[in-house]
Formats: C-alpha cells, sequence, structure tokens
C-alpha cells in the first residue's frame, strides 16, 4: 500500500486494530512473566537453559555473525553504511511514536513524530538525520517499556537465540513492536525484504563497530555468560530510570559509555 492510497478512513481501522492488539499483548505479556518468591537483583531460574542458548549464539557470532560483520565494516563505504542504519532507524520511528503515546508521553510522541517527517521527507526516506541537525533526535522507547510504565514485572533473565540477553518483559515487547510497528501496514508485505534488509545490515554494522568490546566480553572473560547478564541488566534497568519508570537502577551507570550501544533493542 503506498501513501497515496492510504486514505484517512484505513488510518483509523489500523489504529483501532492496533490499540486492540496492543492490549491483548499486554495482557499476555503481563500474565506471561515470571516473578521471584522474594525480591532478588538477578532473577535467573533458567540459568541451566539460557547457558546452552549463550553457547549457541557465541557460536554463531563467531562462525557467521562476526565475519559477515568484518566483511561488511571493510568492504562497505562508511556513506553507504550510515544511510542504511539512518534508514532502518527511521523506520522503527512510528513504533516509538506509538509507544509514546501508550505510555502517555504525548510530547515525546511529537517530536518523535515530527523526526519521523523531517527525516522522510527532508532526508529522502531516511537516508539522511536532518532531523538531529535541527534539534530533534531521538528520543529511544520500545514496547517493553510500555509494558514497565503499566505495571509489568520485569520477569525472568532470559537469552533468546540469535537475539542475546533480555528480560521476559523486554522480549515481549520486542516482538510486539516487530507485530505492532505502523511501517508493517502502512507499506505492507511488498517492501518486507526492504525494511529487514535494511535492520539485517544495521546489525552488522554494529557488529563491526562494536567488534572489540564484543569480543572482549564474549571471547576473553572467564565467564561470558555472567558477565552479558549482569551489563545487560544494570543498562535496561539504567535506561528506564532515565526514562522515570519506577524500580531502575542508581542514577551512574558506570557501564553506559562502554556497552550501552550493544543492548539496544
Amino acid at each position: 500500500m503506498s501513501w497515496n492510497a492510504f486514505s484517512l478512513t484505513e488510518f483509523l481501522r489500523m489504529g483501532r486494530k492496533i490499540g486492540r492488539f496492543a492490549l491483548i499483548s499486554a495482557l499476555l505479556a503481563i500474565s506471561a512473566c515470571t516473578t521471584p518468591d522474594q525480591p532478588v537483583e538477578t532473577f535467573d531460574p533458567y540459568e541451566a537453559e539460557n547457558r546452552e542458548v549463550h553457547a549457541f549464539n557465541r557460536a554463531v557470532d563467531a562462525s557467521a555473525l562476526r565475519p559477515a560483520a568484518t566483511g561488511y565494516g571493510t568492504y562497505v563505504p562508511v556513506p553507504v553504511r550510515m544511510g542504511v542504519a539512518n534508514f532502518s532507524s527511521n523506520l522503527g520511528m512510528p513504533s516509538m511514536v506509538l509507544n509514546d503515546l501508550l505510555q502517555g508521553n504525548p510530547g515525546d510522541a511529537l517530536h518523535n513524530g515530527f523526526r519521523f517527517v523531517l527525516n522522510t521527507t527532508l532526508g529522502f526516506g531516511g537516508l539522511f538525520d536532518v532531523a538531529t541537525t535541527g534539534g530533534f533526535e531521538e528520543r529511544t522507547t520500545d514496547f517493553g517499556e510500555t509494558l514497565a510504565v503499566w505495571g509489568a514485572p520485569e520477569g525472568a533473565y532470559v537469552e533468546v537465540p540469535f537475539f542475546g540477553p533480555r528480560t521476559e518483559r523486554a522480549f515481549a515487547g520486542n516482538v510486539v513492536d516487530l507485530v505492532l510497528n505502523p511501517v508493517n501496514y502502512i507499506f505492507g508485505p511488498e517492501y518486507a525484504a526492504v525494511v529487514y534488509g535494511a535492520r539485517g545490515a544495521t546489525v552488522l554494522d554494529d557488529r563491526y563497530a562494536l567488534g572489540d568490546t564484543l569480543d572482549e566480553i564474549l571471547y576473553d572473560s572467564a565467564d561470558s555468560y555472567a558477565l552479558l547478564r549482569s551489563l545487560y541488566l544494570q543498562n535496561r534497568r539504567f535506561e528506564l530510570s532515565e526514562s522515570g519508570v519506577a524500580g531502575g537502577e542508581p542514577e551512574l551507570d558506570p557501564y553506559e559509555d562502554l556497552y550501552g550501544d550493544i543492548f539496544e533493542e
């Protein structure tokens, strides 16, 4: 479906469907999150299974992701990689606008919405990030944060095949964001290859940019599973505390500068 054919009636119909889906998904996610009998800093009841998945993810990284990322970063020119990354980021902006609204943050919704319009028009479909230059930086959010705002528990720590560390709440949010993104409804399945291709290329670009740091975590540490779990939980809780969500970590995150970009969801 093109922008020209996307009428107001269709947009409103889509909005009602998205609203119902968001409510159902949130209820399912809240009911699915495991909670400890007593408050604990690290809740990992599936550690044995998680370690097996972690070993699998390390093997995938070593045999496929890291070599592909090295090739992508070495042979694809920086301007092309930046354009693809900007385009991919711009595709996620409507989902952030929707989550801003679901969290009761109309100011952030307007900010991110205007950013999307600027980059989509003046930035040639998002290839250029003109919005940041104009003072409209990305105000990141996701459905996992929406669930936290609505009071859903963090749940257990899980490591997901191919996707890495998550909490149950964050992973439920990832799934909802994937399905709920208005871009999927606006552009239709014929653009799926472009959308997922750009996201895949961005994963390679991130792996290349963070190569030494990730190699240190995954291959040089005494217990890469425990280190990755600790870093993920601290970073995720810090992000939520910065957004004003209750239950976050202290004001200072010692890992933000070094590891913050690893765990973008």
